[in-house]
């Protein structure tokens, strides 16, 4: 686990969560250092979403704590989600309202003052001033991926957490997403944890990785310790490794039955 000298930006001791007999995630102690880019990486069933879900207080944990931003989650979060926000293109905006309308929507769950004003901005520097007045159903999958990218900066977030951001795009887009999201972070100093397959992106984007498997995180170390550790070329083989292999536990390099 990565030290840090000030507070970090999510503090997670011991937490579980449990579908009946199911445990998916199971344990989890774990520290983000603000203003960093972590990359939360796992097959499917790994427990990353669920993990992600409890940080966003959309799950109730079954046990254990989450302080986000200085506030306990399950005591306090109204304090701090305002001051959150996510970004999935597997979550869909209402399809029938326009751009223009998803954004006042969701600024004024926020409480964004100055919305409007707020929303061109954002249409100027996303490039979606064009299609302000359109409903979200009759985008293009990259405009909406921008659209998404807007919801998640309506609020100016302090902490970002992104599911699959660039999932089906073309790559000139992905890497147009990830610029945006890459300067957004470097002039505010946010906080980013990211879920992602596309191992390209994790190393480009993310200063450390936390690789998850049967709700557990495994490993933990910066792309180029993960890959000197491994003797792989790039995340996707280190990422092959941990999959293919009974679990192993974090710092370790050999695996542990």
């Amino acid at each position: 686990m990565q030290k840090t000298s000030a507070a970090p930006a999510i503090r997670i001791r011991n937490l579980v969560k449990r579908y009946g007999s199911v445990t998916a995630v199971d344990g989890l102690d774990l520290d983000i250092a603000p203003g960093s880019v972590t990359a939360l990486l796992g097959g499917n069933g790994a427990g990353k979403t669920t993990t992600i879900a409890m940080i966003m207080g959309l799950l109730l944990p079954t046990s254990g704590s989450i302080e986000v931003l200085g506030h306990d989650m399950l005591t306090s979060r109204y304090r701090v989600l305002a001051r959150m926000n996510f970004e999935s293109p597997y979550v869909e905006m209402p399809l029938r309202l326009t751009v223009r309308q998803n954004l006042t929507v969701f600024g004024r769950l926020y409480g964004v003052a100055g919305l409007a004003a707020r929303i061109d901005a954002l249409a100027r520097e996303l490039e979606l001033s064009e299609f302000l007045g359109r409903p979200v159903g009759k985008l293009s999958a990259g405009q909406k991926t921008r659209v998404s990218l807007a919801k998640s900066l309506v609020n100016e977030p302090d902490l970002l957490l992104l599911d699959e951001p660039t999932a089906s795009l073309d790559p000139d887009t992905a890497d147009w997403v990830r610029s945006h999201i890459e300067r957004y972070c470097a002039e505010r100093g946010a906080t980013v944890l990211l879920a992602s397959h596309n191992m390209g992106e994790v190393e480009r984007m993310a200063s450390r990785v936390l690789m998850m498997k049967a709700g557990k995180i495994v490993d933990d170390d910066t792309p180029s310790g993960l890959l000197a550790r491994y003797g792989r070329q790039n995340l996707e083989e280190v990422f092959l490794d941990i999959a293919r292999s009974p679990v192993v536990r974090a710092s370790q390099t050999e695996p542990v039955a």
